[in-house]
């Protein structure tokens, strides 16, 4: 069964880093291109990050470039994302993706694209 697992969200002051891990289990990371998502309250899901198969090409919502960066190692079918000087609005539910793709190097940040979701960590960015 496919699944995946979220971890490493918390409360962390503005300023402050988190790195979350996304888990893979029941299928090989390497055919799927993989994505970050978040919710706020009230608001809709969005975009965070996104990378590619081969790892080739990585994408960043305007919000976190420069502070957040993605990565994955596919030998631990893990994901990361590494998140500094968080903000306050930074804060939300954040969610991994997959989808099996064919391609290297393609990257998107559309939920409508993803098959498999995680169920959520929390990240709370308060003073």
């Amino acid at each position: 069964q496919l699944q995946l697992v979220e971890s490493g969200g918390g409360l962390v002051q503005p300023g402050g880093s988190l790195r979350l891990s996304c888990a893979l289990s029941g299928f090989t990371l390497d055919d799927y291109l993989i994505g970050w998502f978040r919710q706020a309250p009230g608001k809709e899901r969005e975009g965070v990050s996104c990378i590619s198969r081969s790892a080739g090409r990585t994408a960043y919502a305007d919000s976190v470039k420069g502070r957040f960066t993605i990565s994955r190692e596919n030998a631990k079918n893990t994901v990361f994302l590494q998140m500094n000087s968080l903000k306050p609005e930074d804060t939300g539910v954040y969610y991994c993706a997959a989808t099996r793709t064919n391609l290297q190097n393609i990257c998107s940040m559309t939920s409508g694209r993803y098959n498999y979701w995680g169920q959520g960590t929390q990240v709370t960015v308060s003073s």
